[in-house]
C-alpha cells in the first residue's frame, strides 16, 4: 500500500556506542526520505563518535572503531542531517524511545533546535507489538514473507521499516493510512520530552514521571522548590528533557507578567 501522505515522511535508524540516549553517540545514521508523490531520497553515513566503541556493542552491529576513525563526526554532518528531515515526519522502529531521543540529543549538541511538536513520529515496533507482539527480524518475515539479511545494518533496518508499515497497512484495514492517526496509535505513553522524564496527566498537564515527584504536576514543583529545576539541569538528564523543562518554566513565568 502507498503511504497516504501530504509532506515528506523520513524513516530512519541508528547505530550507537549504547543504549543511553543522554551519553551515547551515533555511529551510522540512515535515513529514507518518502515523499508524497512516491519520490525516495536516501542517506546513509558512518558518524566517528569522537568516544570509544565498546566491544560488546561493536558485536552487535559490526562497527569498530577504525571504521569510523576517519569519518566525520556528528557536528560536521549535522547540518546536512537536519536538512533532510526538517521538513518531514519521522519513522522508525522502537524509535520513540531511543532513535528520535537520542538524533536530537546529538543535533542539540550541535547547536541545532530540532522541534519535534509540529511533526508526527510513527514507531512501527509499537504498531507491531500492539498487533503482533514480534521484533523487526520477524516483523519483515510477518508482514513481508522476507528474510532481513544484514540485520543491524543501519540501512537494511530502515529500508526493512519502511516495507514493514507499508505491509501493515495492507493488512490491518481498521488502520488509517494517516500519519497522524499512525503516530497517535504508534506512541505507548504520551511524553512531553520523548526520552518519558515528563509525560502528561488525564488533563493533558505536564507531570513527572520519576524520582519523588512522580505523578505531580511539573509546574507546582517548580513552584514549590525553585532548586529541582537547577538539579535537574545539572544532572545527567537528556538536552531535550532539560529544553521541555525550561520551556515549561518560561511559560509559567510569562503568565507572571
Amino acid at each position: 500500500m502507498k503511504l497516504n501522505i501530504t509532506r515528506p515522511i523520513c524513516f530512519f535508524d541508528l547505530e550507537t556506542t549504547g543504549v543511553n540516549v543522554a551519553k551515547d553517540r551515533i555511529v551510522e545514521i540512515s535515513i529514507l526520505k518518502v515523499f508524497p508523490d512516491g519520490r525516495e531520497e536516501e542517506l546513509t553515513e558512518r558518524i566517528n563518535p569522537t568516544v570509544p566503541i565498546p566491544a560488546e556493542t561493536t558485536a552487535v552491529h559490526g562497527i569498530s572503531d577504525a571504521d569510523v576513525a576517519d569519518k566525520p563526526t556528528f557536528a560536521e554532518r549535522a547540518k546536512t542531517i537536519h536538512d533532510m528531515i526538517k521538513d518531514s515526519d519521522l519513522a522508525g522502529f522502537n524509535s520513540n524511545r531511543f532513535d528520535i531521543p537520542l538524533l536530537v540529543e546529538e543535533l542539540l549538541r550541535a547547536d541545532i533546535d530540532f522541534d519535534l511538536k509540529q511533526r508526527n513520529a510513527i514507531d512501527v515496533q509499537n504498531i507491531f507489538h500492539k498487533m503482533e507482539q514480534r521484533t523487526l527480524v520477524a516483523a519483515y518475515k510477518f508482514y513481508c514473507d522476507k528474510d532481513l539479511t544484514n540485520a543491524h545494518s543501519a540501512a537494511a533496518d530502515t529500508r526493512a521499516t519502511y516495507e514493514v508499515l507499508k505491509s501493515q497497512l495492507d493488512r490491518y484495514e481498521e488502520l488509517p493510512n494517516d500519519m497522524r492517526y499512525l503516530a497517535d496509535f504508534s506512541s505507548r505513553h504520551k511524553r512531553a520530552d520523548f526520552a518519558g522524564f515528563i509525560g502528561y496527566n488525564e488533563d493533558g498537564v505536564e507531570i513527572f514521571t520519576f524520582g519523588k515527584h512522580k505523578g505531580r504536576v511539573v509546574e507546582e514543583v517548580l513552584e514549590s522548590e525553585p532548586g529541582y529545576f537547577g538539579w535537574i539541569q545539572n544532572a545527567d538528564f537528556p538536552l531535550y528533557t532539560k529544553k521541555v523543562l525550561t520551556q515549561i518554566k518560561l511559560r509559567k513565568l510569562n503568565t507572571k507578567l
